[in-house]
């Protein structure tokens, strides 16, 4: 066998289903990095606010343990304070 690596620099032409399918695919890739940009922005609007919810909750937190049982609330006791329907 005779192997000879022949240039050309021309095109190869593509057949209009050839041509179609890529421009369906660019399509698809244009979209899909569209959703992955407006995904990207709602996990960092959400990953804000799960920041800004754990700082409230330490706050409450804190809160609930500073108070005098007498005064504020009194700790749960999920067994002892159980509903009458149980």
């Amino acid at each position: 066998m005779n192997h000879t690596n022949v240039q050309n620099d021309a095109p190869i032409p593509l057949t209009e289903w050839q041509a179609q399918q890529v421009i369906d695919l660019q399509m698809s890739m244009a979209h899909l990095e569209l959703t992955v940009e407006r995904l990207d922005e709602v996990i960092a609007r959400q990953d804000k606010d799960i920041q800004t919810l754990q700082r409230q909750l330490q706050l409450i937190y804190k809160q609930v343990e500073s108070q005098d049982t007498e005064e504020g609330i009194a700790p749960f006791d999920v067994i002892a304070d159980r509903p009458p329907h149980y």
